[in-house]
């Protein structure tokens, strides 16, 4: 997927409200407190999660992001609403970050389409981190059965698979917007190959997690409106540590 020329639809798509009532929530429950922490953004489009990592009082905030144009939505953010955050034009397996507390990534393992290439993201996110640091993430969820992949639509998205149930498939992410629709492409590799590639790089305590509704949207929509997606959920949310 080329960033560059869907960066404003992909801030957009950020907007539907299950992202930030279902993922935001279940992401930030498990980062936890950052306070004086050093913490990376990888993969960090335009800077949504970045400004809500500096937010939650983290000493030092990177994002990094291999598009340019959406560093340029995340600069240009910070330089309205200055929150002390860095930002970085490259891939995550290039970076130069070390010593960090906390390594964040929302949708970043999915676009590895085989085991060379997770195993490259995921020796970059431990290379980045000192002994003891934490690797937080949400990916497209591989065990999620093409049979499912219209459970989103009640949410504004559908998923659909180009080629045969087999590692490395592609998965095609499509998001109902007002104006367009967006397309984002993913690749499916089991839970056993993102498990296998962590531990290869160093990973220990690697726990996966079921998405979680925060009572703000359980109050605002009721819990049913949300029951298809947690019964089945299309993503799938990790933490580990070095």
């Amino acid at each position: 997927t080329n960033y560059d020329t869907i960066a404003e639809d992909y801030r957009t798509a950020k907007r539907q409200p299950w992202r930030k009532y279902i993922e935001q929530y279940t992401l930030l429950s498990m980062v936890g407190d950052i306070r004086r922490q050093s913490v990376a953004d990888f993969a960090c489009g335009e800077g949504y999660y970045t400004r809500l990592l500096a937010g939650m009082g983290a000493d030092t905030v990177l994002g990094v992001d291999q598009s340019r144009r959406m560093i340029d939505l995340a600069r240009s953010e910070e330089a309205t609403n200055p929150l002390g955050i860095e930002y970085v034009v490259a891939d995550v397996a290039d970076h130069d970050a070390k010593e960090l507390d906390l390594v964040f990534a929302a949708w970043l393992l999915n676009y590895a389409r085989d085991d060379r290439e997770l195993r490259e993201m995921t020796d970059a996110i431990a290379r980045a981190l000192k002994p003891g640091g934490r690797f937080i993430t949400v990916n497209n969820n591989p065990s999620d059965p093409p049979e499912n992949f219209s459970v989103g639509s009640r949410y504004g998205f559908c998923k659909r698979l180009i080629g045969k149930w087999e590692e490395g498939v592609p998965i095609v992410w499509r998001f109902f917007l007002s104006n367009s629709d967006l397309e984002v492409t993913n690749y499916r590799l089991g839970l056993d190959k993102v498990q296998e590639a962590l531990v290869a790089s160093g990973f220990t305590d690697i726990t996966w997690f079921e998405p979680q509704l925060s009572p703000e949207g359980s109050r605002l929509y009721g819990r049913h409106h949300w029951q298809p997606m947690l019964n089945a959920p299309p993503m799938v949310f990790l933490s580990c540590q070095l």
